[in-house]
């Protein structure tokens, strides 16, 4: 079973769409029970960085989601989904991330082009793919949709799995252990998309 965390934000319905176009039995909910229950569990977010953490804090599953991380569940973050896994955020001074990755989510800036970065733009996968592969079976070039006016920065640019280039680069995705996250939207993302989240419940390298 996949759970999406229903904690007030966040495009849910698309996301439980695309993974039931995949065949997956999904559910989206905000009871702990049931996700902890789940074999994968999608962390979605849309919106300020600040109200992301406001809401996730209202409802109480900070514990659950750290429970089960540390248990080695597999963890998909989706667009604020994996900022909030950073330790803070420019959008929002004073807010502390979850801080589960190590860094911190900076404005972009690209001379000339607008902001927020919205629309397909090329992925850029780093081989080889870490620590887990999202990314198999796509040949390049491929492309995905984003929608975003900050991206991460982890202290540590190993955990950047894969990349996009808007005024310079921008990070697309992280991994680290058995978390990963998408900067950019795979539920809207085609075809592309639908193969990164049939990954991302095969868990072909896991």
């Amino acid at each position: 079973m996949v759970a999406i965390i229903d904690y007030g934000v966040g495009n849910l319905f698309s996301v439980q769409k695309a993974f039931a176009a995949l065949g997956a039995d999904v559910v989206i909910t905000s009871d702990a029970a049931v996700i902890r229950r789940a074999e994968h569990v999608v962390l979605p977010g849309v919106g300020a960085f600040g109200d992301c953490m406001k809401n996730l804090e209202a409802s109480g599953l900070i514990p659950v989601l750290r429970e089960i991380i540390k248990e080695g569940k597999p963890l998909l973050g989706i667009c604020v989904g994996l900022q909030i896994l950073f330790e803070g955020s420019e959008e929002s001074p004073g807010v502390s991330g979850l801080g589960i990755l190590k860094g911190y989510v900076k404005r972009i800036h690209a001379e000339g082009l607008k902001v927020p970065h919205t629309g397909w733009n090329s992925l850029v996968v780093k081989e080889p793919p870490k620590p887990m592969n999202l990314f198999a079976h796509l040949a390049a070039p491929c492309y995905v949709y984003f929608v975003h006016s900050y991206h991460a920065v982890p202290k540590d640019a190993s955990i950047v799995t894969s990349y996009t280039d808007y005024g310079g680069r921008i990070t697309a995705s992280v991994a680290q252990g058995n978390v990963e996250a998408t900067q950019f939207h795979p539920e809207k993302s085609g075809d592309v998309g639908l193969v990164i989240l049939r990954n991302f419940i095969e868990g072909e390298m896991r």
